[in-house]
């Protein structure tokens, strides 16, 4: 019985940064930034995104922590980075969540 059992890697990655309670709450809190997080002085709305800093606040975790799980959701392609002077803002990449989910009706 020879079936092809590959899942593509881009999915596995995916599958990987959402494997985390701390990487999951990041995304549901961006989904909503204005309920989850003040308003940022810098720039005005979430467009951009969220600071960095205000995302490690609500984790209550390090800095370093913090921003390993924002890499990993990046890498995924799950979150879109801006900086802004010496800020840098993460937001939802909706067109790729909505991607993952169209293959995933189609692969499980």
């Amino acid at each position: 019985m020879s079936e092809n059992r590959t899942i593509p890697s881009d999915e596995l990655e995916v599958f990987k940064a959402l494997a985390n309670e701390n990487r999951l709450l990041i995304l549901q809190w961006l989904k909503h930034p204005e309920q989850h997080f003040p308003p940022h002085k810098e720039v005005e709305g979430f467009d951009n995104g969220v600071c960095v800093a205000f995302i490690q606040a609500k984790l209550n975790l390090s800095q370093a922590a913090t921003s390993q799980y924002l890499s990993i959701l990046q890498k995924a392609g799950l979150l879109i980075a801006t900086r802004i002077g010496k800020w840098t803002y993460y937001r939802r990449n909706e067109e790729a969540l909505a991607h993952f989910v169209d293959q995933l009706k189609h692969t499980i």
